[in-house]
């Protein structure tokens, strides 16, 4: 089987230039028209993979340190400016609104030591946060680490990594630009001591997510002892949870749902040891031990649920949240009198409560002060029919009382893999969003967490396609719904997310007006091959697999682009410091979609643009500057393609 396809003769075939003639036009939303896209040079590489024939026009733009490649970065971002160029009021009005929700005092979840708490904080005027502590609850704050002073530009930012038990230590960690280090081609190893400095505990993940946990421990109260095994060789998850020598473990180990089981050393197998939380209904989303309590976090139809477990199993209580959203369990010392937990929605900006872990009385240790009237809005779920017939679960928010007459603008956005559980949580651009009364949606396809192991595995390796469809079946579902229509349909996605984006324009064009595509895979069949790739074979399996070539070349976006088709307005994004998805992957197809358009009917034509940056990448750190100018980039885009007035 060959995929691939050779454009048109006469298609840019040189190097990386804008064309000077401005004599066919591209046509966007609200009146934005852009001229041609740079030319981009055409240098076929064929060759077999997985037993299939593939020929990659754009190879060359793999290589992100090359002079042809760096002029062509130059050019497109030039082009994306011509765009956003046209747009400025909408962008401006953007920026002022965004920063309005971002420039507020943010504050961490803390940590308690010793009577300490630690936390990081960023007041409104700041890039970002820094690591403060207070002596005592109602302690003076004091500053230990300014993150202001790491980096001129406000990209560094800094975390904490962890606390020495009596409170006189702290570890912290700086990130320049979202940038992450890269340390072994698939397995993952961790080390930490526990609170009791009796135990060192070396954690090793093999693939990302992980297919196997071993834990194994060294007592540190031997000299010259060595790390012994806990659990090991088991073909399952496994994560380490002690009140000061008891050992409990959480897993998924002949539980999809999870359980958490009395550990001891000895037994590596885990036969001998006893069911303290058996499975349930529900999976177990989160598991902490708290003054001497085990607070069990569970998703309850994507909905957070908290019990509260004695250490032999017995329930005591639960968690009340005050709505629809995603609220975690309560963290602190075992030996502790106090723990924190947290709660967000759609609707409600983050906030931090103090726990009375004695008498389970909880106050507001910090809200967000975002200026956003929650009471305007709700959150609903729904639950929809998959292509396969399987009932799949949708958030979606908007203004009270907004009326479904089919021309409100859906921003919905996804991601589906990875065991991710995708759940409510405030974000200034779905609040944005929502003020201009367009409505926000939220999918939770499979692949994800959100029914437990089952569920993840439902969309990984051969059964990808599932997820795709739960995003199509969703799509379609707000059209026939009356909450929009397919031209005013707006998606988003990053990463794993990205991928969906991709999978979304080759596969379904017609369902959407606008896609941003964040951080994206693209190019299936050589994934692996990049930066951290290679940990993600767990997830996608490899196109090296003859047998898993197959099925991944079957919706790998990048191989299946195909000409005579109206693709929806699309925007790449991506930058130089992603060190976990490799930017060439929207390099490249960015490359091959303003080709494959310019060879359309000019009345087809919809803006495909590329979105780099030459600094920031993947993860979180940016500043809160450059984190508003990137989120209006995003939405302005979504909104204007999708005729937002």
């Amino acid at each position: 089987m060959r995929f691939g396809w050779a454009l048109i003769a006469g298609l840019f075939c040189g190097g990386v230039g804008t064309m000077a003639a401005q004599t066919v036009a591209i046509h966007g939303d609200n009146g934005v028209v852009l001229g041609l896209p740079p030319a981009v040079a055409i240098k076929p590489v064929t060759e077999s993979v997985g037993g299939h024939e593939i020929t990659d026009n754009y190879r060359w733009l793999e290589d992100q340190k090359s002079p042809d490649t760096r002029a062509y970065i130059q050019a497109e971002q030039q082009y994306t400016d011509t765009y956003f160029a046209q747009i400025k009021t909408l962008r401006d009005r953007l920026v002022a609104r965004l920063t309005e929700m971002q420039r507020v005092d943010s504050v961490s979840e803390p940590t308690e030591r010793h009577g300490r708490i630690f936390y990081a904080k960023r007041l409104a005027a700041e890039n970002q946060g820094s690591i403060y502590f207070r002596d005592g609850l109602e302690g003076s704050e004091i500053k230990l680490v300014d993150a202001g002073t790491l980096s001129a530009d406000g990209n560094a930012s800094v975390s904490i990594a962890d606390v020495s038990s009596d409170g006189k230590l702290v570890v912290y960690g700086e990130r320049h630009g979202g940038a992450d280090e890269e340390l072994g081609p698939l397995d993952l190893v961790g080390c930490r001591v526990s609170e009791n400095g009796h135990w060192l505990i070396v954690t090793i993940g093999h693939g990302v997510p992980s297919t196997r946990e071993d834990v194994l421990l060294r007592d540190l109260r031997k000299p010259g002892a060595k790390l012994e095994p806990l659990v090991f060789g088991i073909d399952s998850r496994f994560q380490l949870h002690l009140d000061g020598d008891r050992m409990f473990v959480s897993t998924d180990y002949g539980a999809p749902n999870g359980k958490v089981l009395r550990a001891n050393l000895g037994d590596p197998t885990t036969k001998s040891w006893p069911v303290v939380i058996p499975e349930g209904k529900n999976p177990i989303d989160e598991v902490s031990i708290a003054g001497g309590k085990l607070f069990i976090g569970r998703l309850v139809d994507v909905k957070s649920e908290t019990s509260i477990y004695n250490l032999n199993g017995k329930k005591l209580g639960t968690i009340a949240y005050p709505t629809i959203g995603t609220g975690s369990v309560v963290r602190g010392r075992a030996d502790s009198k106090i723990g924190f937990y947290s709660f967000s929605s759609f609707t409600v900006p983050q906030t931090i409560y103090q726990y009375d872990i004695a008498t389970g009385k909880a106050t507001v240790w910090n809200r967000a002060q975002v200026p956003y009237d929650s009471d305007k809005y709700e959150v609903k779920q729904i639950f929809y029919t998959s292509k396969d017939g399987t009932r799949v679960p949708m958030f979606i928010a908007g203004r009270k009382g907004l009326a479904r007459g089919g021309s409100a603008p859906v921003l919905m956005t996804g991601y589906g893999g990875f065991l991710l559980s995708e759940t409510p949580s405030f974000n200034a651009k779905y609040a944005w969003w929502m003020e201009q009364g367009g409505f926000f949606a939220l999918p939770n396809m499979r692949g994800g967490g959100e029914y437990g192991e089952t569920w993840h595995k439902a969309g990984m390796f051969e059964h990808k396609q599932n997820v795709f469809d739960d995003w199509y079946a969703a799509a379609e579902y707000l059209i026939a719904n009356k909450y929009t229509t397919s031209k005013r349909l707006a998606i988003t996605g990053r990463s794993n997310g990205g991928l969906l984006m991709g999978a979304s324009m080759t596969q379904r064009p017609d369902l959407f007006g606008a896609i941003f595509c964040g951080y994206p895979l693209l190019d299936m069949s050589r994934f692996q091959k990049f930066l951290v790739g290679r940990w993600w074979t767990t997830e996608y399996g490899s196109a090296e697999n003859p047998q898993q070539a197959d099925y991944i070349l079957k919706y790998s976006p990048y191989q299946n682009v195909r000409p005579a088709v109206k693709y929806p307005a699309i925007m790449f994004f991506t930058g130089d410091s992603d060190t976990r998805v490799a930017p060439l992957h929207a390099r490249k197809m960015a490359a091959l979609m303003q080709a494959t358009v310019m060879a359309e009917p000019e009345a087809d034509r919809r803006p495909i643009l590329l979105h780099y940056d030459v600094k920031n990448g993947h993860s979180a750190g940016i500043s809160v500057d450059q984190l508003v100018s990137d989120m209006a980039d995003e939405v302005g885009f979504l909104w204007n393609e999708t005729g937002g007035k």
